[in-house]
C-alpha cells in the first residue's frame, strides 16, 4: 500500500487497533500532519482506512516484534495501542519501549488496571494511560454537580474549573462590568473570555456583560457553586440518579456520584 509522505514537523505514529477510537484518532493525526502507520488483525479494515486516508496498513498481531518491525517502530516517534483488550494494549507499549526510544500510550478500560494506573505508567514508561470509559463518567458526573453550566472542564489534577454559562435575561451579570463583577461575589474567580454573537471577547475590567453573553470563567473547584448562588442562580443539583446499563462507564459513574 501506499504511503504519504511525511510533512515537516510531522511525527511517526503507529496506531494499534482500528476500532471506533483508532479510527477517530486516524482521522484526526491525519488532518495534523503527522505520518500515520495503522496495526490490526482484521485485514478488511486495515484495507479500508489505509485507502480512505492514503497511510500505511499493516495486518497482524500488534504486540509481535516480527509485526511492530514491518510497521517501522525503529523510526517511530509515537506508538498508541487502543485494542479491545487492555492486556494486549499494555504488552504492545511495552515491546516497543524495549526496541524502540518512542513514546507510548495505551488505552486501559478495567476497573481493576484503572486502581494502578499511576504503578503501571512509572512502571513501563508510558507517557500516557487513556481511559474514555473513566473520563465519560467524570463529564456525566460534573454536568450531574452543575446542570446550569453549559459546559465544565477540570484541570490543575481537578483543583480548578473552567465553567461556561450562558447570562439569562434579568440575571444580575446584565449591565455589570468584570471589575464591578467583585462587589457582587466573594467568589475568586476570572472572566476568561466572552462569547457574544459569534464573536469571542477577553474582556478587560471596564467590558460590560450583556443577555445573552456566554462566558467563561475559571475557578477553584469547590467556588463555582458558591459563585452561582451569589448571582442569584439556582445549581439544581442532581440528588437522585438512575443509571441504566451496568457497564465500565456506569461502574465508573456509580462510583464517583
Amino acid at each position: 500500500m501506499s504511503k504519504q509522505k511525511k510533512p515537516a514537523g510531522g511525527l511517526n505514529i503507529i496506531i494499534v487497533g482500528c476500532g471506533k477510537v483508532g479510527t477517530t484518532l486516524v482521522e484526526q493525526l491525519v488532518k495534523e500532519g503527522h505520518d500515520i502507520t495503522i496495526v490490526d488483525k482484521n485485514a478488511k479494515k486495515i484495507q479500508e482506512l489505509s485507502s480512505l486516508y492514503d497511510i500505511m496498513g499493516i495486518v497482524g498481531n500488534g504486540a509481535s516484534f516480527s509485526v511492530q518491525q514491518d510497521a517501522g517502530i525503529e523510526n517511530a516517534d509515537l506508538i498508541i495501542a487502543v485494542t479491545e483488550s487492555d492486556e494486549l494494549n499494555l504488552l504492545c507499549c511495552t515491546l516497543a519501549k524495549r526496541v524502540a526510544k518512542c513514546s507510548a500510550i495505551a488505552r486501559v478500560r478495567t476497573p481493576d488496571y484503572s486502581k494502578e494506573i499511576v504503578y503501571l505508567r512509572e512502571k513501563l514508561g508510558l507517557a500516557m494511560v487513556i481511559n474514555p470509559e473513566l473520563e465519560a463518567s467524570r463529564e456525566a458526573s460534573r454536568i450531574l454537580c452543575l446542570p446550569t453550566a453549559l459546559e465544565v472542564n477540570t484541570f490543575a489534577n481537578g483543583q480548578a474549573e473552567l465553567i461556561k454559562y450562558k447570562i439569562p435575561e434579568g440575571n444580575p451579570l446584565v449591565g455589570t462590568t468584570i471589575a464591578e463583577l467583585s462587589r457582587k461575589t466573594a467568589t475568586s474567580l476570572l472572566i476568561c473570555a466572552v462569547e457574544r454573537e459569534g464573536e469571542i471577547y477577553i474582556p478587560s475590567g471596564d467590558f460590560t456583560m450583556k443577555k445573552n453573553d456566554v462566558i467563561s470563567f475559571c475557578t477553584q473547584r469547590n467556588f463555582s457553586r458558591t459563585f452561582f448562588e451569589d448571582i442569584s442562580v439556582k445549581t439544581n443539583q442532581v440528588k437522585n440518579t438512575m443509571i441504566i446499563g451496568g457497564g465500565k462507564a456506569a461502574y465508573y459513574l456509580a462510583k464517583r456520584l
